[in-house]
């Protein structure tokens, strides 16, 4: 069994700046990590295939120095990994990261199972993943708790939907995004990360995609966009409401309905 993992590399600290002009994140000089929801992806598919066979590849989009997480994953267990780079790229939605993560999937090669994270702690909108499957055309689950086996061309696994816990079953090839609650991700090896060479970490481009419409990918591609960065307004306005317990019921019913608040 053939399983793609997407990962991606994050801020390594909560102090981050965003562009005003363009309402990216800037990276550049901020330290960054390997997304902490796609260790949880990486340790299920590694999992999967030591107990049914097979190998696991890494893929991410970002700026060259993106390679370092796709050694890390190759020193947690996968054989080889990909990075989508290139200037057009920048700024893109979830939208459009999505379509170049499905264009690079698919100059990457064929796989049986695509395990992507949760979320990501940078964006946290948990879209991706499900975008990635719909421009590929094949299905998916999200926030899958453990996957119980494969056979017969069918993964099954448990997944979480709001109050209800559900047992599916999904046609191969599919795409599933897991829960952090699914495994406890191994270290990387030292030892590995000795043997690790240039070819296993495979670049790709703009050039290399079958689709080289520049308006599909990056701030272009994107069908949101920010209008406008702010910092939020600070209030320090206070008031008390004197007196017994009904005085004081009293006195903050007018004032939510002096504020027109109810």
């Amino acid at each position: 069994m053939n399983i793609l993992v997407c990962i991606k590399q994050v801020p390594g600290s909560s102090n981050v700046e965003v562009d005003p002009v363009t309402g990216v994140l800037k990276r550049d000089g901020v330290k960054s990590k390997l997304n902490p929801y796609d260790l949880y992806g990486l340790e299920t598919a590694i999992e999967l295939c030591e107990r049914f066979g097979g190998e696991v590849e890494t893929i991410t989009m970002g700026p060259p120095q993106a390679k370092s997480i796709i050694v890390e994953s190759i020193c947690m267990g996968a054989k080889r990994g990909t990075v989508l780079s290139d200037r057009k790229f920048a700024g893109a939605d979830v939208l459009a990261t999505a379509y170049t993560i499905s264009q690079g999937i698919k100059k990457t090669g064929e796989f049986d199972l695509i395990i992507c994270g949760k979320q990501t702690t940078d964006g946290d909108t948990a879209q991706v993943g499900a975008e990635v499957a719909e421009y590929l055309g094949i299905p998916n689950v999200s926030n899958v708790l453990s996957v119980d086996d494969v056979k017969d061309g069918k993964v099954f696994v448990t997944a979480s939907l709001d109050e209800k816990i559900v047992k599916m079953e999904i046609a191969l090839p599919c795409l599933i995004s897991v829960d952090g609650d699914i495994n406890s991700p191994r270290l990387p090896s030292y030892k590995v990360k000795q043997t690790v060479t240039d070819d296993m970490v495979k670049f790709i481009s703009f050039a290399d995609f079958e689709d080289r419409n520049e308006k599909h990918y990056g701030l272009s591609g994107s069908a949101t966009q920010v209008e406008r960065i702010f910092p939020p307004e600070k209030n320090s306005e206070k008031s008390s409401i004197e007196g017994d317990a009904e005085a004081q019921a009293e006195g903050l019913f007018a004032l939510i309905k002096n504020r027109k608040v109810i």
